[in-house]
């Protein structure tokens, strides 16, 4: 919502939230007293709820935060309730790339794109954890929504996986590790540096599983909500962003203290 319309939005919650006030928090002989010489009429009271936010208008930003908070928490509630039914491709598709332990104890799934700058700053923060956790499961999921040098890419990258499941991490390593932005070329060419069959390479995107690896990462997108990259489901929690790896660690060390990203 842009934040003009926000504010007036906001605005006429706090007016509909006061007015209530008004009336509600009145002593019982005040507001007797009050009926039986003066009527206050709508129009009255929403003046005087204006005037006090008027001269009130931290009370604005006030309201602003606890919304963000009550539609914070009602979405963190939400994902709870849809991660507690994950579809079994969320962690185990044989679809999926893995890296990592593939039988680690704990899973960290990760919707990415390769043009995605925020990815390619979490590269890092994913191959520490993978580095420093000899139990920890990736799982990628190819995601691309920006644009049709990401969609290219992806299906080189998913095309990789169904070939050389063996060379995929180098493959995405290099890619996602690339300056600038990235195309079906610039991942032919990434995927030819870490020894992957060209000729095999290009016949396999006629594979049934390159489309379904990409519509498999497109309806679990749609069922968790995800609509931006990096975005990370660990457990009963969806982490949108490059959220940094001592968050991921501490997290990561949650699940497996009590089953849940926060205890």
């Amino acid at each position: 919502m842009p934040r003009s319309f926000r504010s007036i939005a906001l605005a006429g919650a706090a007016l509909a939230a006061l007015a209530s006030l008004a009336l509600v928090d009145l002593p019982f002989e005040t507001a007797t007293a009050q009926t039986a010489t003066t009527t206050l009429d709508k129009p009255a009271i929403e003046k005087i709820v204006r005037d006090y936010i008027v001269n009130n208008p931290e009370i604005l930003i006030e309201a602003q935060k606890e919304l963000t908070k009550r539609q914070e928490a009602a979405q963190a509630a939400a994902a709870r309730q849809k991660l507690a039914e994950k579809p079994a491709t969320l962690e185990n598709s044989k679809l999926q790339a893995v890296l990592g332990n593939p039988n680690g104890d704990v899973t960290l799934v990760e919707f990415f794109d390769y043009n995605c700058g925020y990815c390619k700053r979490a590269l890092g923060d994913v191959n520490e954890l993978i580095e420093a956790d000899p139990k920890l499961k990736v799982v990628l999921k190819e995601f691309p929504i920006l644009g049709r040098g990401s969609a290219e890419a992806a299906q080189v990258s998913a095309a990789v996986n169904v070939i050389a499941p063996a060379k995929y991490r180098a493959f995405h390593d290099k890619l996602l590790a690339a300056q600038g932005q990235v195309d079906g070329a610039a991942a032919i060419q990434a995927a030819k540096d870490v020894g992957v069959d060209q000729a095999a390479l290009k016949k396999a995107f006629s594979h049934p599983d390159v489309k379904a690896t990409i519509e498999e990462s497109y309806d679990l997108a749609n069922q968790f909500g995800v609509e931006s990259t990096p975005t990370f489901i660990l457990a009963d929690a969806i982490l949108p962003g490059a959220v940094g790896v001592d968050a991921l660690k501490k997290r990561i060390a949650a699940v497996r203290e009590c089953g849940k990203a926060t205890c």
